[in-house]
């Protein structure tokens, strides 16, 4: 395959006396201002299309991955008022709408609708929070895939748009006061003309928005200009009563402060002022807090501290146990509190004092949780899903201890067809890890499979529900999903194992996955693809580096592959907690060992690879994607593609229309299954 033409430059940099030759430095430049990277996009993304064309199982994919997105997914209602808030897709929308009922039973009503915000169905609704009394909703707005919000303020009753704007807003939650008067959000400062794309992450900072005043009036809450780089979130407890603030370097664990509306002095005062381990506040009744925290208890355990003691002491009030605690709420008067047991969800109820009081059951074996409700009511709602079950949601009574469902979606497949189970294998130094595998129940052998993995930021890969990846598996493929070390499955040794000087652990972790699928006949000798996002966009393209003869495909999305400067482009320095500071020379010396861009090898056999990115991807810049599909295609590597695909107006992830999600599946499946020989049916 002959590839465009790219530009080498002489750049090179000195680190800790190991020179590093960067010679597609000017690859990192904004599309949006410099022709020559515009250009080179353009070139690459046409042989990519060519490629893309020709492969014959890619419309028998986009049809049926169309037909398999077709269902209706709601997200748990919040209940504010009499009136029940939720979003509703209704299968084929490219945005998710927000929707309110009227009662339980009541009628629904569309509030907002941002399917009609642009032509190409790329404007998104993100975060939204509805005021206490359901007459506000708070709602932020998301262009283009890329991580700023625009806040503005809905009427529910009238559905008027209020005159109240916010700009610059980046990583934030949304929390009303309960007087209704105003909310709490987080934003940065506005930045330079020219350069909101590549805005590095600074200057953080929690203020309260009263409505009916212009921004410039808003309240500085809460910031930390000596620490610049660290993030803030604020929400309101239940009974309006305190502001926390959760303040995070991005990974590895949170500070806490806590202001006390009702005191004298309205400043926030330090609960936790390290950043060593995992804090959150589940709820409060009058001056006790209750929280989750992994400090002295590294699977999770929830405590409680009385605000209004002279000298306030963490006491402990549901201990540590085998599980690993991964969420809690306040719900009836009971602790909810929600444990992985290998990735897979259980959750035990406790009174208040701690006392165990039963158990919830849950339908199948996968994930449930994100409970909605309020500390004094019996009504809850929660979700659950598995990579064999769509996303349910249940209405809970926590007097009776009984569930129903809310919201049950009806899907255009056949899931008895379909059979999950979970493996352990054991990794290069021993280490046991568990792997989800789904098929179809008439595949026994080896058969095309594709394996999926993380591995960081305490991000655990539990079940889910995957139209996507049943649109392989019913093609007779297998899809696997490996819960790698670097994630929060087993807790904090979890992540610490799988982080700065351990990330190895996480390759090794995903090379054994690998190697097990195949020992075991689940895979045939040369039909193993794997794929990541992101940190696993960074798996992806390590493990390929390390083992290129153990994969016939590789799907590598926007992920961080310049290992070297990573933190110099807008968040990057929010994941050094994770992969280390390039800048100290024990930690350029790691990162320098795995970096996708830096350890191609200089000739050999490697799989086929397809590169996906965004142009308005501002969390990991597009950059990092072109400057590796410009290494690997400057290499002797054989004759299978390595090819790059950038979608327009899209970012991350979030947000992203679902007829452009229909459409990457689409060209990731069949380019994974031409090189894995997974051969495709009409219909199955």
């Amino acid at each position: 395959m002959t590839y465009p033409e790219t530009k080498r430059v002489d750049v090179v940099d000195n680190h800790f006396g190991t020179t590093i030759a960067d010679p597609y430095r000017w690859l990192e430049n904004d599309v949006r201002r410099d022709p020559d990277v515009a250009a080179w996009i353009d070139a690459q993304n046409r042989i990519t299309r060519s490629h893309l064309a020709d492969l014959p199982g890619r419309e028998v994919f986009r049809a049926r991955l169309t037909e398999l997105f077709d269902f209706e997914r709601l997200t748990a209602p919040d209940k504010k008022g009499n009136r029940y808030f939720f979003t509703r897709n209704s299968g084929l929308a490219n945005q998710e709408t927000l929707v309110v009922r009227e009662g339980l039973d009541g009628q629904d009503r569309v509030l907002i609708d941002p399917n009609s915000w642009s032509e190409d169905g790329a404007n998104a609704l993100a975060e939204w929070s509805a005021s206490e009394d359901g007459s506000r909703v708070a709602f932020a707005t998301q262009e283009g895939g890329t991580d700023w919000r625009t806040i503005r303020v809905l009427d529910v009753e009238t559905g008027t748009l209020l005159e109240d704007e916010i700009a610059w807003v980046r990583f934030t939650s949304i929390s009303w006061a309960t007087d209704g008067t105003g909310f709490f959000y987080s934003r940065f400062p506005e930045p330079e003309k020219g350069k909101v794309f590549e805005a590095t992450v600074a200057g953080h900072a929690v203020y309260f928005h009263a409505l009916g005043t212009p921004q410039s009036q808003d309240r500085l809450v809460y910031a930390t200009p000596e620490q610049p780089h660290l993030l803030h979130f604020a929400g309101v407890t239940e009974d309006g009563r305190y502001v926390i603030t959760y303040s995070s370097p991005g990974s590895g664990g949170s500070a806490l402060t806590v202001l006390d509306l009702t005191g004298e002095d309205r400043k926030p005062h330090a609960l936790v002022e390290d950043f060593e381990h995992y804090w959150s506040v589940v709820g409060n009744v009058g001056t006790k807090l209750f929280l989750t925290t992994q400090k002295g208890a590294e699977r999770g355990k929830i405590v409680a501290l009385d605000l209004g003691d002279t000298q306030p002491q963490f006491t402990d009030i549901v201990a540590e146990n085998e599980a690993v605690l991964s969420s809690a709420s306040l719900l009836g008067g009971r602790l909810i509190v929600c444990y992985f047991v290998d990735a897979k969800t259980k959750i035990e109820r406790f009174k208040l004092d701690g006392t165990p009081d039963g158990v919830i059951d849950l339908p199948g074996i996968g994930s449930a949780g994100g409970f909605h409700g309020r500390a004094a009511d019996d009504e809850a709602f929660f979700v659950f899903t598995s990579h064999n079950a769509p996303t349910t949601i249940y209405r809970y009574d926590v007097t009776t201890n009984t569930k129903s469902p809310w919201a049950e979606p009806k899907v255009a497949i056949d899931l008895d067809r379909i059979v999950v189970e979970q493996r352990f294998y054991a990794s290069k130094d021993g280490t046991k890890v568990p792997m989800f595998i789904v098929r179809r129940k008439d595949v026994t052998g080896p058969a095309p499979t594709l394996l999926y993995g993380y591995g960081g930021f305490a991000i655990s890969m539990i079940p889910f529900y995957s139209p996507a990846s049943l649109a392989w598996v019913e093609q007779g493929g297998a899809f696997a999903v490996a819960s790698i070390r670097g994630g929060g499955e087993y807790g904090k040794s979890w992540h610490d194992a799988g982080r700065r000087e351990n990330k190895q652990n996480v390759f090794d972790d995903f090379i054994a996955a690998g190697e097990y699928l195949k020992a075991e006949g689940i895979t045939p000798p040369d039909g193993l693809a794997i794929q990541g996002e992101s940190n696993g966009g960074l798996l992806v393209g390590a493990v390929v580096n390390q083992r290129p003869d153990l994969f016939a495909a590789a799907l590598p999305g926007v992920g961080v592959m310049d290992m070297l400067r990573f933190h110099r482009f807008t968040g990057g320095q929010l994941w050094m907690q994770d992969f280390g500071d390039p800048a100290k020379e024990r930690d350029f010396r790691n990162l320098l060992s795995y970096s996708p861009y830096h350890t191609i090898q200089a000739n050999g056999a490697y799989p086929a690879i397809l590169v996906t990115t965004a142009d308005t991807d501002d969390r990991v810049v597009p950059g990092h994607s072109f400057k590796y599909v410009a290494a690997l295609q400057a290499a002797d590597l054989g004759a299978r593609p390595r090819l790059l695909r950038v979608d327009t107006r899209a970012g991350h992830g979030a947000g992203k229309p679902t007829d452009k999600m229909i459409e990457e599946f689409a060209d990731m499946w069949a380019f994974a299954a031409r090189w894995t020989g997974l051969e495709i049916e009409t219909r199955t």
